[in-house]
């Protein structure tokens, strides 16, 4: 009789959309997770598939409390770590910078700060909505390998070539193109005036809208990300943040 196929508890309690596995390891050695009722605390315990795994009440309570935000990241910052002297997008994070139109009910402190990361990328010269999370489930469903989450842009461009765009090279960036030896997901691409397009992606290389464009001869003059998911930016002013309220989903 075949052994049924085991993994680590940690990947097991990310696939269940339980927690990240970084905060699964950290519950596990707090004594936080049981699986069919019995604690387990030794970090790489395995499980199998058809095994229940469940969260002390303390671990709902602690993930309840991390945060995510909303920044309208201006032009100059980087999305995360600091590089080449550019700062990154967390320093807009403080209670000055908070959006007064902000309806939640949330109150901002310095702890929420910590373990604060970017959900995505978003370079240097662009701007519009980036994602800061503290909770692992969500940097997940965002950036995750299986994720399918759109993401929406609006990029200013100017064709290097005489005359315009072609409709080829239109549907080439629709579908058809390759970057780093690997073809692109299915995007969705439409001209929205003369000379700005929409973007919807649902991948995210780097740099991967400049890239595509330059592949049929556009210069990209401006880049603002609009949309994830189901989440707008709307009216959040440049440099300003606010919380991803309870009613609000990717």
């Amino acid at each position: 009789m075949t052994e049924p196929t085991t993994l680590r508890l940690s990947k097991r309690m990310s696939e269940l959309g339980l927690c990240s596995r970084r905060e699964a390891d950290e519950w596990i050695a707090r004594g936080w997770v049981r699986v069919d009722g019995v604690v387990v605390s030794e970090l790489g315990s395995k499980v199998a598939p058809h095994q229940t795994v469940t969260v002390e009440r303390q671990a709902k309570a602690e993930q309840a409390k991390r945060v995510t935000i909303l920044i309208n990241k201006p032009v100059g910052y980087v999305s995360g770590q600091a590089e080449d002297g550019y700062q990154p997008a967390v320093v807009l994070v403080n209670a000055a910078s908070r959006w007064s139109e902000d309806r939640s009910v949330q109150d901002f402190h310095g702890s929420q700060l910590r373990s604060l990361v970017p959900a995505g990328r978003l370079d240097i010269d662009s701007v519009g909505l980036l994602v800061l999370t503290q909770d692992g489930r969500i940097a997940k469903q965002l950036i995750g390998e299986d994720t399918s989450i759109e993401k929406e842009y609006l990029v200013r461009v100017r064709y290097t070539k005489p005359g315009k765009l072609p409709d080829s090279d239109l549907r080439r960036l629709n579908f058809g193109l390759s970057l780093d030896g690997k073809p692109l997901k299915r995007a969705i691409v439409k001209w929205q005036n003369d000379d700005q397009l929409s973007f919807i992606l649902r991948e995210g290389k780097k740099r991967q809208i400049r890239r595509m464009c330059d592949a049929v001869g556009l210069e990209v003059t401006g880049l603002k990300r609009v949309r994830i998911g189901q989440v707008k930016l709307g009216d959040l002013p440049t440099g300003q943040w606010r919380y991803l309220n309870i009613d609000e989903q990717f």
